[in-house]
């Protein structure tokens, strides 16, 4: 058991990975105005210098309610960090930045940049704005408790194989959502949403003293940056949203998109490994290597090695479609799974999911991602509309389908929205680039169309003609680095919506 939500960890940390009914009270969409900067900078937390080495980062903390109904009541502290211009005669503001999740921390995130290559004209233009956003890390961290040994390990449901597999997972989400409200115990957990923290991204510009700023978001990233650039539309300047989930929120249509993503980009995989049979066997054709997954899945259903089920390779597949530089040790794990080598399994998976004590942040992560994503929109409650919804998936999308389909905790959810979900404001500045690969396991190119219409002719979208999650700087298309830094630069925006064709290989 324990090895089995080892690696269900391991899944759930790669992965990267919701109508309402009654009367609603929105909150507020207001802050503060520009004013002289008001965050005192200092060190940065050990884990934070650490991760950002060897680049030196300063942190800070801001202030914001917890609840923006009601500003007078209590409120948290907010962890930022800055890599700051080191050219203030060309300086022209702050890159706030978002990896993602929701769940994910971001106060590493400029240093990350920055080791990938980050262009030197960005780091001149910018300070660039890491953050730990509400929930999350070192900002009132929440939690649910969730352990390793537990039914909770992933924020994908597990695979259901038949309808009695989401009858199971239904008694396990609805213990989820329970579990969740006990532990709410500062009753912060209600307000984790996307709407609320764009509120806290205004409140953060202000206190730098900034009358704009711009935004780099990746993944959910971009629901968040989309959601402030709808409220905020006068405060935002260069906006970029990289690999789109199509909305401001996901909800159960958006987390059912990562099994379309999944078909999408398996294909490269596929090939990938069909053009390397004779170091790995897994087919001599993509079709042959989609069989071995189909035939392998089935083969761990019935009989686990080193703690995989099909449900877990399915998970471990998925989260390593991400990058292609994941694939040689996606193919060596299926090459020890299909020979039945339990010790090569083991060895093979990251360090960070055998470890014997679990990082907080696995449990911080899984929470933040089930408060934003139950919080913002309401999830249909009756178990038989996920019975329906995998019986579709598992046939239209057979790779992943009936992962995604299946239910979540927050068919449970203890607590209803609060306000509906940001609605896209396309009125205001043409300042959206949205940047899409055309295959991408997570975030399907159809959530960059989808935010395209919605935007409307605020926006671009800046397609890829390439497989993962996230392409600027991320990627290695030239055409995507050169587009986008010339809109964050130069403010260049391409005049229509474009293709970068793949990148020639190179060596």
């Amino acid at each position: 058991m324990k090895r089995r939500c080892s690696i269900g960890r391991y899944a759930a940390l790669v992965t990267a990975v919701l109508g309402l009914s009654g009367s609603l009270v929105a909150a507020p969409a207001v802050a503060d105005g520009p004013r002289a900067p008001q965050v005192r900078w200092g060190t940065c937390p050990e884990d934070v210098v650490a991760e950002a080495a060897p680049t030196e980062l300063r942190c800070a903390t801001v202030s914001v309610p917890v609840d923006y109904a009601d500003p007078g009541s209590a409120r948290i502290d907010l962890m930022i960090s800055r890599l700051a211009s080191a050219r203030p005669d060309k300086r022209r503001g702050t890159l706030m930045l978002n990896p993602g999740g929701p769940g994910g921390s971001g106060l590493a995130l400029p240093a990350l940049l920055v080791a990938r290559g980050v262009p030197a004209d960005v780091l001149d233009r910018y300070d660039l704005i890491g953050m730990d956003t509400r929930g999350i890390g070192h900002s009132a961290p929440v939690r649910c408790g969730f352990t390793p040994d537990g039914p909770y390990f992933a924020n994908i449901p597990p695979y259901a194989a038949d309808d009695a597999a989401v009858t199971a997972r239904a008694k396990v989400a609805e213990q989820v959502a329970e579990q969740c409200a006990r532990h709410d115990r500062n009753g912060l957990l209600r307000h984790v949403t996307t709407a609320n923290t764009a509120r806290d991204l205004d409140r953060i510009r202000a206190a730098l003293g900034e009358e704009k700023t711009s935004y780099l978001g990746y993944s959910y990233g971009t629901a968040l940056g989309a959601a402030y650039a709808s409220m905020f539309p006068e405060r935002s300047d260069r906006i970029v949203l990289d690999s789109n989930i199509g909305d401001t929120h996901l909800d159960r249509d958006g987390l059912r998109r990562y099994a379309l993503g999944t078909e999408q980009s398996f294909p490269d995989f596929a090939a990938w490994a069909a053009a390397r049979h004779d170091s790995y066997g897994l087919g001599r054709t993509p079709a042959q290597v989609r069989r071995t997954y189909v035939t392998l899945a089935e083969r761990l259903d019935k009989a686990p090695v080193a703690g995989f089920d099909g449900s877990l390779l399915r998970q471990y597949t998925f989260g390593n479609l991400f990058k292609k530089t994941q694939y040689p040790k996606l193919a060596q794990q299926w090459q020890a799974l299909a020979g039945g080598d339990a010790t090569a399994a083991r060895r093979l998976l990251p360090q960070n999911a055998t470890a014997g004590e679990v990082p907080s942040s696995f449990d911080n992560a899984l929470s933040v991602f089930l408060a934003v994503t139950c919080n913002d929109i309401k999830w249909p409650e009756n178990v038989d509309t996920y019975r329906h919804g995998v019986a579709k998936d598992r046939e239209r999308y057979p790779l992943f389908g009936a992962a995604t389909a299946n239910i979540t905790p927050c068919a449970f959810w203890p607590y209803a929205p609060a306000e509906p979900p940001v609605a896209v404001d396309d009125d205001g500045p043409r300042n959206v680039l949205l940047v899409q690969n055309l295959r991408d396991p997570a975030t399907p190119h159809q959530g960059g169309k989808m935010l395209r219409r919605k935007f409307a002719d605020r926006s671009r979208l800046l397609s890829v003609d390439d497989t993962g999650h996230g392409a600027y700087v991320l990627g290695d298309n030239p055409c995507t680095l050169n587009t986008t830094t010339r809109y964050l630069v130069e403010g260049t925006m391409p005049e229509k919506d474009t293709l970068c064709r793949a990148a020639p290989m190179v060596g």
